[in-house]
C-alpha cells in the first residue's frame, strides 16, 4: 500500500516500475501466477484486452506497465479515485460522443510520447468464460497516433489448466465476494497471451479494427 501511495510523488521515469513492483506483489499475496507468453509489447501501443476483473488491471502492470482508460465513476469513489488520478488514470463520461473525442485526444498525445495505454472495448467485465463484443470509438486513438493496437487476452485458469471464475467480477458480485472466491482458490494461473500486432495503417476504420482484435483475443483465450 505505501508503494501505491508513493508512486504519484516520484519522478515519471520510476512510477512505471514501481507500478510494475506492486502490481507483481499483490499478485503474489493473492496466490495469483503470471504466465504471460511474451516479455516486450511495443512502445505507444494501444492495449486491447477482454475484460474480466478488477485483477484485470494489476496482471496487466505487472506484465507491462500502462495507464487505464476507466469510467468517469470511479474519479468518485474515496481513496480510489484519487489514487486512480494520481496514476494518470484516463476518464471517460459513458454515453457521451463529445466525450469520447476528448479522451481519444488525450490516449492519443500518451500514444505519441511512446506511453502505453489500455482499454477494455467490451465496456464491461464477464466470468472469463466468453467475450463480448468490442466497442470500437476509443480505438480511435491509435489511428489518430498511427499507434500499434496490441490484442493481448487475459484468462484465469486453476494449475491443471481448467477454466476458473473466481477472479470474475461481474454482476451483483461485491470486491468482497470476488475476494473471497479468490483466496479460497488454492492457486490462480493469469495467463496474458499477446498476438500480434493490428496496423492501423493497413486497417484505418476503428470497426473493422475492433473486430480483428475481438477474434484475436478469442483465440488466445482457447489457446
Amino acid at each position: 500500500m505505501l508503494t501505491t501511495l508513493l508512486v504519484p510523488f516520484v519522478p515519471p521515469s520510476r512510477q512505471l516500475e514501481l507500478r510494475q513492483r506492486w502490481s507483481a506483489r499483490l499478485l503474489k499475496i493473492l496466490g495469483i501466477r503470471l504466465s504471460t507468453d511474451a516479455p516486450f509489447v511495443g512502445p505507444g501501443s494501444l492495449i486491447v484486452a477482454n475484460h474480466v476483473s478488477w485483477l484485470d488491471i494489476f496482471v496487466i502492470n505487472a506484465a507491462f506497465p500502462t495507464t487505464f482508460v476507466s469510467k468517469a465513476e470511479v474519479r468518485e469513489w474515496p481513496l480510489a479515485g484519487w489514487l486512480a488520478a494520481k496514476h494518470e488514470t484516463v476518464f471517460l463520461r459513458r454515453g457521451s460522443r463529445g466525450h469520447a473525442r476528448i479522451v481519444n485526444s488525450e490516449i492519443a498525445a500518451l500514444l505519441a510520447e511512446g506511453r502505453h495505454v489500455t482499454v477494455f472495448p467490451e465496456g464491461t467485465t464477464t466470468d472469463g468464460s466468453h467475450v463480448l463484443g468490442f466497442h470500437g470509438a476509443l480505438l480511435q486513438a491509435a489511428i489518430e497516433a498511427k499507434a500499434p493496437l496490441q490484442p493481448i487476452a487475459i484468462a484465469y485458469r486453476k494449475p491443471d489448466g481448467q477454466y476458473t471464475r473466481a477472479p470474475a467480477y461481474d454482476g451483483d458480485l461485491s470486491l468482497l465476494d470476488s475476494l473471497r472466491a479468490i483466496i479460497a482458490e488454492p492457486q490462480i494461473i493469469a495467463r496474458l497471451r499477446v498476438g500480434e500486432p493490428l496496423s492501423v495503417i493497413d486497417t484505418p476504420d476503428r470497426k473493422a479494427l475492433a473486430h480483428q482484435a475481438r477474434e484475436c483475443i478469442v483465440a488466445g483465450i482457447a489457446g
